[in-house]
């Protein structure tokens, strides 16, 4: 009997001790590999819903975190909190079918280039011709199918006309008349209208191809006209077909010819198009244009070669007399800037400028009579999104009860805040509590915000607010559970001190195991340049890459130096006339110094790794000091006779500057090279042309000195395709595993 009852208990034992087993395999951490980085899954969980406001104050959702087949635009009222669909998906996915068939079959759609201003329709383009989609219909219509490509479309304010490019000329299509109207006819590989030029889309609209506006009327648009015929030509080799095409791109290299821009306006009825009052050489660069309340004028920004003077002008639509405002200098340089807001009264306009020492807001009478100075203090108005050389701060206008809303690095230079402020400078208020990182964008009657959200440790959240910063919903919140079963550690925030004490800021990233005792070796990252942090209180996904190499038994640190956190015109302007030479290696030199001095970190197993303007710093700390072990160096500028002319801002020209472009040419310091080096680079890189690397390489083979290099094909400054990516974070894997 003992036998018979025995067997049963035992494998009821036996069971409950294999489900034990089984779920604490269950909850056993998964590792993060650098597959599931570049995967879909990693992009959701720190995804929001995609959102634009509308003119009557409500909004349209896409929310991207939800299953594809469930995903759809909806209309969002602010006012009672509530979503409504505002397409049939199945139905628009099906329209959009039977135009391309098989070719295209996406369960929803995605996001489009841009709603018209109603949110009544949306334009997309699809295997280069243009369609609109009627949101009410839930139907597509393929208003134009040629031969060519079409790019840079844009809905007129009333929603009834679009404007678009095609081969270098500006047409416009009437929605309801369902007409083309072809504007230019002048369009060819070096005239283009309405389209940028590669400096311009690059250095002066932040990688936007805005190059032309419409009337607030809809009855004018104002383009650039850009002839870039006096620009050198770079090639570029590809390895197929089998005689290997030659690919060729305009660049006007430091020094050398620009495009020559200018403004033209043209009335769409009559198809007359005329030129303003300003001409080269009155001015180098034209950097932005904005049309003013009545329709009847129109704000040009022009800007000299040196870069240190901006011009406002405003110019008759009629006539094109220009009438010039006011002039902005600056001893090192002038940041452009898209802070230029007319107010409704017709008498005031308000303007940012550094002229202090650090970006503020101005008020100004129409004649470009200074009114009053609107915020001050040790502290810059900063964008609160965006590539960091694009200033933007001012988010929101409300006339009618007075605030300006602007958001700001007040509270700390490694977080964005949302502030507003009285006309006439007083009354200023912080509205965002939560320290972290604020991107606020406004409903267009400034009566609500919505608020993308995170700090350092926090996912991602979109919340609405009201205008005087109470949270009333929370429309995407963020998702930690997604993230639990990788064991995150987070960064720790810090300051360091330079050696006349500035803090630096940093951040170090920290094994969950993390023994005092032990002696770690480190990886730090570094970008450097003017105004461009890479420290921040907010959300990174640079910290995914950076539990692989917590898992492989090094700290990961980032550090800025001075010129590189953002907080004043002062700080940044250090680096005139030398980018990437003593003042910014100091900093990280300090930065090195005490982190050395860590009973925790092992002085001899310091690397250093950047791209682009990080590859010129790890490239200057590499042969410029002894503190690295090991470094990798991708697509770093090695001479900026070879970059664009755009680097003039801080350089200025080669032929005024002799001393300075040689002195920080990273060339000359090859043969000094200490430590193991991975140069990257992609052969496409129109950014960063690979003859940086090629006569770098050549350097250190005349010194004798020993490297490793990894060249991608075809790949530009940023690499696009996830096998480029996964392939390059191993390498560098490898490379950290074998040389620290």
């Amino acid at each position: 009997m003992k036998t018979r009852l025995f067997g049963p208990l035992m494998i009821i034992t036996l069971i409950f001790y294999l489900f034990l087993i089984s779920l604490a395999v269950a909850q056993e951490k998964q590792e993060i590999t650098v597959e599931w980085i570049y995967s879909e899954e990693s992009r959701t969980i720190s995804a929001l819903p995609s959102f634009v406001w509308l003119n009557d104050g409500t909004a349209l959702l896409y929310d991207v975190r939800k299953p594809r087949a469930e995903r759809t635009f909806e209309k969002f009222n602010p006012a009672t909190g509530r979503c409504i669909p505002a397409v049939d998906m199945k139905a628009a996915v099906s329209s959009l079918k039977s135009f391309l068939g098989r070719k295209y079959s996406p369960i929803a759609l995605p996001w489009p280039l841009s709603f018209d201003n109603s949110g009544r329709r949306a334009v997309y383009i699809f295997e280069g011709d243009i369609f609109l989609l009627e949101l009410s219909e839930s139907r597509f219509y393929r208003i134009l199918e040629t031969g060519e490509v079409e790019k840079s479309v844009r809905f007129s304010p009333d929603g009834k006309k679009l404007a678009f490019i095609r081969s270098n000329d500006l047409y416009v299509y009437d929605i309801e008349r369902n007409t083309e109207k072809r504007i230019t006819r002048d369009g060819s590989e070096t005239i283009l209208n309405g389209t940028l030029s590669w400096v311009y889309w690059e250095e002066i609209f932040a990688r936007r191809d805005i190059a032309y506006w419409w009337s607030d009327d809809s009855e004018a648009i104002a383009f650039l006209q850009t002839d870039e015929s006096p620009v050198g030509v770079m090639h570029y080799l590809d390895f197929k077909p089998d005689y290997p095409r030659v690919i060729t791109q305009r660049y006007p290299k430091a020094g050398t010819a620009n495009p020559i821009v200018n403004v033209k306006i043209v009335e769409i009825s009559s198809g007359t198009i005329h030129g303003i009052g300003l001409r080269p050489p009155a001015y180098e660069y034209i950097v932005r244009a904005k049309w003013l309340p009545d329709s009847q004028r129109i704000s040009v920004v022009t800007m000299n070669r040196n870069q240190d003077v901006l011009d406002l002008y405003f110019v008759n639509r009629f006539t094109g007399d220009a009438t010039h405002i006011l002039k902005d200098r600056n001893d090192a340089w002038v940041n452009v800037h898209d802070d230029l807001y007319f107010l409704k009264d017709g008498k005031h306009f308000i303007w940012s400028s550094d002229r202090d020492g650090y970006a503020h807001l101005y008020r100004y009478a129409m004649d470009g009579r200074l009114v009053n100075r609107i915020t001050r203090g040790d502290w810059t108005i900063r964008a609160s999104s965006g590539p960091f050389w694009l200033r933007k701060a001012v988010t929101a206008i409300d006339e009618e009860d007075g605030w300006i809303y602007f958001t700001a690095l007040e509270k700390s230079s490694i977080e964005r805040h949302l502030y507003r402020i009285r006309f006439d400078g007083t009354g200023m208020q912080r509205l965002s509590q939560e320290d972290g990182t604020h991107a606020v964008v406004f409903s267009p009657d400034a009566e609500y915000y919505l608020d993308r959200y995170s700090n350092i440790s926090t996912l991602p959240s979109l919340s609405l607010y009201t205008n005087e910063g109470r949270r009333s919903l929370l429309l995407a919140e963020p998702r930690p559970g997604l993230l639990a079963k990788y064991d995150m550690q987070y960064p720790e925030l810090m300051t360091i001190p330079a050696d006349d004490g500035f803090p630096l800021p940093a951040q170090m990233l920290k094994p969950k195991d993390f023994n005092p005792e032990k002696r770690y070796p480190v990886i730090i990252y570094v970008y450097g340049g003017p105004s461009a942090p890479r420290v921040s209180n907010s959300w990174q996904s640079s910290n995914y890459f950076g539990q692989i190499l917590l898992r492989e038994g090094y700290l990961f640190m980032q550090v800025d130096n001075r010129s590189a956190t953002a907080i004043s015109k002062k700080l940044e302007a250090v680096v005139v006339k030398e980018l990437y030479g003593d003042n910014e290696l100091r900093d990280l030199l300090a930065a090195v110094k005490w982190l050395k001095s860590q009973p925790y970190v092992d002085p001899d197993r310091v690397g250093i790794w950047g791209a682009s303007g990080g590859g010129c710093y790890t490239l200057l700390a590499m042969t410029r000091s002894k503190e690295f072990k090991a470094g990798i160096s991708q697509a770093g500028v090695t001479h900026f006779h070879y970059t664009d002319s755009g680097v003039e801002y801080v350089m200025k020209l080669p032929q005024d500057n002799p001393e300075g472009y040689e002195k920080t040419a990273l060339v000359n310091y090859a043969k000094d090279l200490h430590g193991r080096l991975l140069l990257v680079h992609g052969t496409y890189d129109d950014n960063v042309h690979i003859q940086n690397t090629w006569h770098f390489v050549d350097e250190l083979i005349k010194a004798g000195k020993m490297f490793d290099m990894m060249i991608y094909p075809m790949r530009k400054h940023g690499f696009r395709d996830n096998p480029a990516r996964i392939h390059l974070r191993k390498t560098m894997i490898e490379f950290w595993k074998k040389n620290l």
